[in-house]
């Protein structure tokens, strides 16, 4: 189950294995972390300088002390940020900014699998092409957020099919666990951005 900031669910009352995200304004080239402090702060109702916020050996965020069965995650592009907290899951968030992507194809051969790929030149538009390489990046990196390694773990140890209009995880690196495990929500918090929010119990 995810929540989005307009469900007024206090987040002490989240029930284990629920997420909570939020979308917020946020100036490009700011460093994002103290904005998501901030909100980490109210939804855990704490001062912003008491929010156990701590990094592991990678720099992912996590959360710590009184929270440690907690998890967070938050990612910005243009002028936005998506900031994430869940209850015993760990989770990842990714924002992309909509604009035109000329490399997409090219980047998908690189990166993606090929049934993501033979997806994406079925596409009847440049448009729907642009839009489906995007929801398949976000997906992606928001699982490989929550695994904790990132990218660099491999865009294309995980694949997603489109399922009656959804994005699902099939198939993934046993290291990410079994496809199963996870939980995908695609997100479109403001017309110009995508976004997925993505998690698995701990």
């Amino acid at each position: 189950m995810s929540l989005s900031a307009g469900q007024t669910v206090p987040p002490g009352d989240l029930p284990p294995g629920a997420v909570r995200w939020s979308w917020q304004p946020h100036a490009p080239r700011v460093p994002a972390e103290p904005l998501a402090r901030a909100w980490l702060a109210q939804a855990l109702d704490l001062p912003p300088q008491s929010v156990p916020l701590e990094r592991d050996a990678r720099g992912r965020p996590r959360l710590g002390g009184a929270y440690a069965g907690w998890d967070c995650n938050w990612s910005h592009s243009g002028n936005g940020l998506l900031v994430a907290i869940g209850r015993d899951v760990r989770v990842g968030i990714d924002l992309e900014r909509v604009r035109p992507r000329g490399r997409a194809l090219e980047l998908a051969a690189r990166f993606f699998t090929a049934p993501e790929l033979v997806w994406l030149h079925a596409a009847p538009s440049t448009a729907v092409r642009d839009h489906g390489f995007l929801r398949l990046w976000c997906a992606k990196e928001a699982v490989l957020k929550a695994h904790g390694h990132g990218i660099s773990f491999g865009l294309h140890r995980l694949r997603f099919a489109d399922l009656d209009g959804r994005l699902q995880l099939v198939e993934c690196d046993p290291e990410l666990g079994a496809p199963s495990d996870w939980r995908l929500d695609e997100l479109q918090p403001e017309p110009d951005y995508l976004g997925a929010l993505a998690w698995r119990p701990t």
